[in-house]
């Protein structure tokens, strides 16, 4: 697993480079080359990683490569219990949250999620923290995690077709998470919350 985890990392450094090289060279042979590389490198981590990679703009050829965004939001009744979502796709649980928007600020993507997959109107009351997913999972995807803590206004509302269940459990007897979110990931994010701490990579 290591040596296959080298192995993207330098597929992904090659690409990056690619990248760099179409967006400032101005060389036609240089463009060239970059873009051979940059074509080598995209089927190549394609088909390593066995997932579709083609999200908006990440192989476009103007944009610097970065790391993927993504936000959580934990949602907290009055007794202190925390709102999850059941993901259609595995049945697992995870927390409201996905991947944040072109031109979405990330307060503004947390809501949209919460909305869409739990029918939750939210009120943000703090940044809990941002988090590098791709240190905690054997995700080879490089994915910043955005956590806010909040509450829900009013009642739920119907939510999309993404999960098929909403409800609330406590923090000490959470559901079988969904890999969104690993283990040791959730261990530091409880402590966080219940120590009101903020946490960075």
């Amino acid at each position: 697993m290591e040596k296959n985890s080298d192995y993207f990392k330098i597929l992904m450094k090659l690409h990056s480079i690619a990248k760099i090289g179409l967006l400032y060279s101005k060389d036609p042979y240089a463009i060239e080359n970059y873009q051979e590389i940059n074509d080598i490198t995209k089927q190549a981590i394609s088909s390593f990683s066995s997932v579709s990679i083609d999200r908006p703009n990440y192989f476009a050829r103007d944009v610097y490569p970065t790391p993927n965004l993504s936000t959580r939001t934990f949602l907290f009744n009055e007794k202190g219990e925390v709102l999850m979502v059941k993901e259609a796709k595995t049945g697992q649980w995870s927390f409201p949250g996905g991947w944040v928007d072109l031109y979405d600020t990330p307060s503004e993507s947390a809501r949209k999620e919460c909305m869409q997959e739990a029918g939750a109107d939210i009120e943000i009351h703090r940044l809990v923290g941002i988090l590098d997913h791709s240190a905690y999972t054997s995700s080879k995807m490089s994915e910043f995690v955005i956590l806010f803590e909040g509450r829900v206004i009013g009642s739920l509302h119907s939510h999309t077709h993404e999960t098929t269940n909403v409800q609330y459990f406590p923090l000490d007897s959470l559901p079988v998470l969904s890999t969104k979110l690993s283990e040791s990931e959730m261990k530091r994010i409880i402590q966080a919350i219940q120590k009101r701490e903020t946490i960075f990579d």
